[in-house]
């Protein structure tokens, strides 16, 4: 847990927790390439040839920053399964934030998506006490920075990827964190992902 001492002379004689910061976002990929805008000699236009699989693939980041600390840098946690995020999926992705930040305090910050405001959710935050919710205003995805990792991603790895399985969007996703990362004039700087799920390559 992280601390942080007064030194005051009124100073608290316990230990202050100081919350984190944590950015959350879903997105979906799947088999088909995202298509995006190619070079090509003159008069040779780009084709892309895959396997028309709609086999999908669902991914929530969790982008956090130390609230009085920021030179302690980002932490992300990206969670990725196959198919798609169900209703009861966002409590299943904050389980896995709770292991991470080992009950560290939490601001979490997401947008208005009904799983997340749902009578279950709402039960089960109830009983952390670890944990907090903002929510972000309506039509301003330009608030959460986890939006600029999707996009960096699917424009550049992701984009015109014909993969022959989920494991090849996976591998991707994390190429993209890595050159994000090593790249200082990028606004995201990112630790090496911890990555709570990988899919397996499905028999063909």
């Amino acid at each position: 847990m992280t601390v942080e001492l007064c030194e005051s002379v009124d100073a608290l004689t316990e230990l202050i927790p100081v919350p984190r910061s944590v950015f959350v976002d879903e997105s979906g990929v799947s088999l088909l390439p995202q298509v995006r805008r190619a070079y090509a000699p003159r008069g040779r236009t780009p084709t892309l040839r895959h396997r028309l699989n709609w086999k999908r693939a669902s991914m929530a980041a969790a982008l956090g920053y130390h609230a009085a600390d920021p030179e302690r840098g980002p932490r992300l946690c990206l969670h990725l399964r196959p198919g798609s995020y169900d209703t009861a999926a966002p409590i299943q992705v904050l389980e896995r934030i709770k292991v991470f930040y080992a009950e560290e305090p939490v601001v979490l910050v997401w947008d208005g998506l009904s799983a997340h405001w749902s009578r279950a959710m709402r039960a089960w935050a109830a009983e952390q006490s670890w944990l907090t919710f903002e929510r972000l205003p309506a039509y301003a995805p330009e608030l959460n920075p986890v939006e600029l990792l999707w996009s960096a991603i699917k424009t550049r790895e992701l984009a015109n990827l014909a993969g022959d399985h989920l494991a090849d969007v996976a591998n991707a996703t994390e190429r993209g964190i890595r050159r994000i990362h090593q790249n200082d004039q990028l606004p995201l700087v990112l630790p090496r992902p911890h990555r709570t799920h990988h899919p397996p390559h499905p028999p063909n």
